[in-house]
Parts: C-alpha cells; structure tokens; sequence
C-alpha cells in the first residue's frame, strides 16, 4: 500500500521488512538464529545443513576498498540446476549490437504506452540504448520498464551488469537472494551483478527506468573540495535483512547473460539464503536525502556536483557512468542566467524525468519521458525557457516538485531499432529550439571608437 504525498510516495513497508545502514559497509543477517557461522567462512558442516556457498563479484584479488563478495548459507547450492537453454531476448538489447543507430542528433521520448495485461519484468522492458561491449565489462545499457504484473515462478539474474533502477510509477516489491526491499518513485534500487530476485507490484501497474551497468560496481563519488559531508551520505544506503524462500516446485529461471536470455527449470526457489555477510548484494536509497550543492555565488553549477552514484574506469574524470539527480533546491545565482547553460559535451546524457518539469525545457519532457543528446550534440534550454530566464528578476527560486535525472558516459550510446522507430519518440524535438533568433547587436562606429 502507499499513499502520495507532496508529489512523493510513502510506502508501508509489508510485515518483517528491516534494513541495514551503510554504502559498502560489511553488513550480516539471518533469517534464523544461529545460520551464520562465525570465525570462518566455509565450516565442515554449516548450520541446520545449509550450504555455503561465495558470490565473488570481483576478482579475488582486487584491493580491500574495491572488493565486492558475500557468503551465503542456503539451502540448495546455485549449482542445483539443469543446463541453460536459449530462449528469445524479448526486448532486452545489449552492447555490442549489429543492429541499432548511432547518431548525433538530438532524440526526446514520450512515455512509454500502458502495458497490456500479464505484463512482468522479464516481459516489460525495453533497451533504448547501448554503448560499450558486454564481454568486455564496459559501457551500459539503459532500459525503460513498464509492468502490469508481479513475476509468478520466474526469477531473473542479470550475469552482464548490475541494474539501477529508477521508478516513475508505482511501487515494486524486489525479492532478492539477500532479503526483499520496497523501491517507490523518488528512490533507487541497485541489483548487483549476478543476483538473483523476483520484481512483484504493489498496485496495479508500475513504470519506469533502469541503467544496466556493464562496468565497475556504483561507488561513492569522491567529496573533494566539497569536504565530508555533501551529496550522499553512506549511512543512508539501506540493505535488506536475510529472508528465505523454502518452496518446491517448478519456476523458471531467466538469466542474462553474454548479451541474451537464457533460462532454466528449477525445482526450487532460488532465494533460499537463510543467512549471509558481506559486501555484494542489492540496496535502496531515498533520493530526498541527497543534500544537493549549488552555487552560493554566480555562474550555474555543472551537472557533476549532482553526482548520486559513479561506475569509474581508470581513466580519472570519465566515468563508465554517472547517475545525477536534480532534486527540490534553492536557486540563488546573482547576474547569472540560472537554467542549464547551452552546451556541448563529450560525455553522452541521457535524461529522465520523475516528476514535475525539468528547469530547460518548459515544453515536451514530460515525466516518464526521456532525451539523448550523444557526445557533442548541442543542447540547452528551450525559446520559452530562454526568454524567461533573461527577463527574470534574480532574487532566490525554491524549485519544487521536481526530479529529474541523468545517466552520462563516456562514450556515444547506439539508439535501439526499437526505440528508434518508436510511436512515441517525438520526431519533432529540434523543433524546441525552432524559434530561437540572432540577437547580435554589434556596436555602430562611432560607439566603437
């Protein structure tokens, strides 16, 4: 159940949910007293004859601040399954892709339709776009989700990339080997690579968008001269407590991997983890928290000061992929033309809106919608947006009831055939900047002199 409120929603959480505090942090839990071995990891007999069994999901031997792994103590091994088979890749796309467009004009979406009926996870998303190459653990891709029905039997377990989902409606229940956690709009959920989970609905129809990370986990953006105590706070990353499922049966088993879907039949669920610790897993964060810097002084702050999240490469500065949200904030910039300026930039934006209206553009990006604008695609406010902020009297702005966000990487995303040809992509997006005309006046002679 949940309920709105000033544009935001308010969950109640369903019985038996908890979490756990901290970005990173060594976290353990068990579902039942005593599960968790402790002084080692891996004992002769585990307890109440669970299995042990580690998720590495770097290698073993990468630095202590960068290693991602966590025990388990379940009740069937990973390894209890039949081969995997293919099945069709429905309308999930991966880098590389033969298909697709690559192209530097600029591209804005309407929302996706409604979905029809009996419409899961696995069925209901769709791949906008995609850089990089899978194999090679680099790049993205981004999905847009829109489901009418809770999973049923089915899991899914994404082998290619950790997922950061970003709802714009409607409440998902994420069921994952590590515990089950509530993700509403106005939060984010992070799945990491290689787990396992069901997506089910709290309410009739959810939607929304998903950064499937290709690259190195989401990390903590580094603070800087901002100091310790800006952006996202660690302690306010929430981690699900240890929860089981001990059923028999069939379901399905749906694993991305290498690109495609392939699946399998089990007997079993396979969130059967009655204990765990440590450092790999799934997490939620309530984007009101993110204590968002801006300029005190002149001159619009750019985007990477809204930073929420990062997937670095080893090349400083340019991240695999950013994810930077634009919250309620002050605006308070003397003389200065406070919208996102006009720009050119050689990361790529792809940008999404929760709710309420994006600060450049007054017309057309509507929650649930998107926009690309590729490596060096010139973009910036539209006329309306223009004419309004160059007559404006400057005193402070609260912007309210507003989030948008973006996901912005280093190299150019391939647009999707399907989203490409979509009905709802807006053919007519250049046409935001139709109306805008030389306003040169240089001086005359005589002022010249």
């Amino acid at each position: 159940m949940s309920r709105s409120i000033d544009g935001r929603i308010e969950v109640d959480e369903p019985v038996g949910l908890s979490y756990l505090r901290g970005f990173g942090n060594e976290h353990h839990s068990e579902a039942v007293e005593g599960a968790l071995p402790w002084g080692q990891n891996s004992p002769q007999r585990a307890p109440y004859g669970l299995y042990a069994e580690q998720h590495s999901a770097t290698a073993f031997t990468e630095p202590r601040e960068h290693n991602r792994r966590t025990w388990t103590y379940r009740i069937m091994p990973s390894a209890a399954h039949r081969p995997f088979e293919r099945i069709d890749d429905r309308g999930w796309v991966s880098a590389p892709t033969p298909g697709g467009v690559l192209t530097p004009n600029r591209l804005r979406w309407d929302p996706l339709p409604p979905p029809a009926a009996g419409t899961d996870f696995v069925d209901g998303t769709t791949t906008y776009a995609v850089n990089g190459d899978v194999h090679a653990r680099t790049g993205i891709a981004i999905h847009l989700y829109s489901l009418s029905s809770s999973m049923t039997d089915r899991y899914f377990v994404d082998s290619d990339g950790e997922l950061l989902l970003v709802p714009q409606h409607g409440v998902l229940l994420l069921c994952t080997e590590f515990g089950r956690l509530t993700v509403a709009p106005g939060e984010i959920a992070v799945i990491g690579r290689g787990v396992r989970f069901r997506v089910e609905l709290l309410g009739d129809q959810a939607s929304g968008y998903i950064c499937e990370n290709y690259g190195s986990p989401y990390a903590l953006p580094e603070l800087g001269p901002v100091g310790a105590n800006g952006l996202a706070h660690a302690r306010d990353f929430l981690y699900p407590t240890a929860w089981y499922e001990d059923s028999s049966g069939p379901v399905e088993l749906v694993n991305k991997f290498g690109g495609g879907l392939w699946a399998t039949e089990l007997d079993h669920s396979p969130l059967d983890v009655v204990a765990w610790h440590g450092t790999h897993g799934a997490y939620k964060y309530d984007l009101a928290r993110f204590n968002a810097m801006t300029t005190a002084g002149w001159d619009h702050p750019d985007p990477s000061i809204f930073t929420v999240l990062t997937s670095p490469t080893p090349v400083p500065g340019q991240a695999n992929v950013d994810f930077c949200v634009f919250p309620d904030r002050w605006v308070v910039a003397e003389h200065t033309f406070r919208p996102p300026h006009f720009h050119r930039n050689v990361m790529t934006e792809f940008m999404g809106l929760v709710r309420g209206r994006h600060d450049s553009k007054a017309e057309g990006f509507v929650p649930g919608g998107a926009s690309l604008h590729n490596q060096w695609g010139a973009h910036g406010p539209d006329l309306e947006t223009f004419d309004l902020a160059t007559s404006a009297d400057l005193e402070p702005v609260k912007l309210e009831n507003t989030l948008s966000f973006m996901f912005e990487t280093r190299l150019a995303l391939t647009v999707t055939d399907t989203a490409y040809h979509c009905a709802h992509r807006q053919t007519d997006y250049d046409a935001s900047w139709s109306g805008i005309s030389r306003r040169f006046t240089p001086p005359s002679p005589e002022e010249s002199r």
